[in-house]
């Protein structure tokens, strides 16, 4: 009797010691985790040198994706994919409408700057808290069904809010002009500008615009504020995000993906667990939204069309559906692809083969051209295509594959010169 009360404190230490090694990281992180963190705000603050490889006078500047409206693109559509992951990646659930929350977000940020303030903050909060209370309306109507009547209902809310927002709405959207700030608008907090004077989106009266460019030889690096702001956005809502896929409500979310029908058995109702993170997906959409407000003051219908909805899908299923760092690394593929890509016109191309015979050179300018430029979804088509037929868990995926590869190659060495040691000795 005496062994087992010495025992039993110990056996109960040693599953409690385990929980806490997988849980008691760093800023409440697993050690994997916070190495993941770690990496994302590497990269985030080092874009600027990252992204610019190449020196400005060389061919390959073409390349180059480090100036402030990029970088910006870069997270902000990080958010946007981040929060889409929640929602498909942890419960299944397929939206196809989720630029709504983009478009409502957007146009929620420019009113508070319109009617509140210049500064960023409130009109990031209004972005959200809108984008949310939408979400809300919408999730609670559509998460009546699954599947793909569930996608096809998000898809309809979309184009409706789109319709409303390119014409009936008109006095609240611009329609298909957009809104944009005005030196009139009669902001509360702020007062209105002087006549003629341009509104600027600010925080706490640093410019959104305002930059910094470091020069070193031919090399130029940007450092921007607004990308910062940004960038410091993006890295609290990867933070957040990991700390739902680890909670005992990202686990519940996972349930509902595996089998919601045992899930029922069980007496707990996936509904209220579904429609949160629906509202959660939808608030990281508000806050992209927000965040492109406070980058470009202008809001257009076409951020709620049907196109952009489908980007967001493709930039999680690329990066990795259900990974952490998957949606980061699609949105910014995609974002490259879309910048960089397209603009590589039919002069660029013979420049860079200018150096090939005339015939050699036409036949290979002819024969990449239709990738480039205007073709450039031609290109990343392919890719998609790539990725989901060799790389189901997309690009994260790819990765781990490579490092395994590097992995076997670090433990094969030691066996194998062990083994050529006794070959040796054996011939001796």
């Amino acid at each position: 009797m005496t062994d087992q009360t010495q025992q039993a404190p110990g056996a109960a230490a040693q599953p409690r010691r385990a929980q806490t090694a997988n849980t008691g990281g760093a800023l409440g992180l697993r050690k994997k985790d916070f190495a993941i963190f770690l990496l994302v705000i590497a990269l985030t603050l080092f874009a600027p040198f990252l992204l610019n490889p190449f020196p400005g006078n060389s061919a390959m500047a073409q390349f180059n994706a480090g100036y402030p409206d990029l970088m910006q693109r870069f997270v902000i559509f990080g958010i946007f994919a981040i929060g889409f992951n929640i929602l498909f990646g942890l419960t299944g659930y397929l939206s196809f409408g989720h630029a709504a929350f983009l478009g409502v977000g957007s146009y929620a940020g420019i009113w508070s700057m319109k009617l509140l303030t210049l500064n960023v903050i409130p009109s990031i909060i209004a972005s959200m808290v809108v984008a949310g209370l939408f979400a809300l309306l919408v999730g609670y109507i559509s998460l009546r069904r699954s599947g793909i009547y569930f996608s096809i209902l998000t898809l309809a809310f979309a184009m409706m809010s789109f319709a409303l927002a390119y014409s009936v709405l008109t006095p609240i959207t611009g329609g298909e002009t957009g809104m944009q700030l005005q030196y009139f608008d009669a902001r509360i907090l702020d007062g209105a500008l002087e006549p003629g004077q341009t509104p600027r989106a600010s925080l706490f009266g640093l410019d959104m615009a305002a930059s910094e460019t470091l020069r070193f030889g031919a090399w130029s690096f940007t450092f921007n504020v607004g990308y910062y702001l940004a960038g410091f956005m993006m890295l609290i809502a990867f933070y957040l995000s990991i700390r739902i896929f680890n909670s005992p409500f990202g686990m519940m979310l996972r349930a509902v993906k595996s089998n919601q029908n045992r899930l029922n058995y069980t007496g707990i109702s996936p509904k209220p667990y579904t429609l949160a993170a629906f509202v959660i997906s939808g608030m990281y959409a508000g806050l992209a939204g927000g965040l492109l407000v406070a980058m470009d003051t202008q809001v257009g219908a076409e951020r709620m069309f049907w196109t952009a909805s489908g980007e967001v899908v493709l930039m999680t299923i690329l990066g990795g559906a259900g990974t952490l760092i998957g949606p980061i690394l699609g949105a910014g593929f995609i974002k490259y692809f879309e910048n960089i890509v397209s603009t590589i016109n039919k002069s660029t191309l013979e420049g860079w083969f200018s150096f090939l015979p005339d015939t050699a050179s036409d036949i290979v300018v002819t024969l990449i051209y239709p990738f480039v430029g205007k073709g450039w979804h031609l290109t990343l088509g392919l890719l998609f295509m790539a990725v989901v037929i060799f790389l189901p868990g997309g690009l994260v995926q790819g990765t781990q594959k490579i490092a395994t590869v590097f992995r076997r190659d670090k433990k094969a060495e030691p066996v194998e010169s062990a083994a050529a040691e006794q070959r040796k000795s054996a011939e001796d």
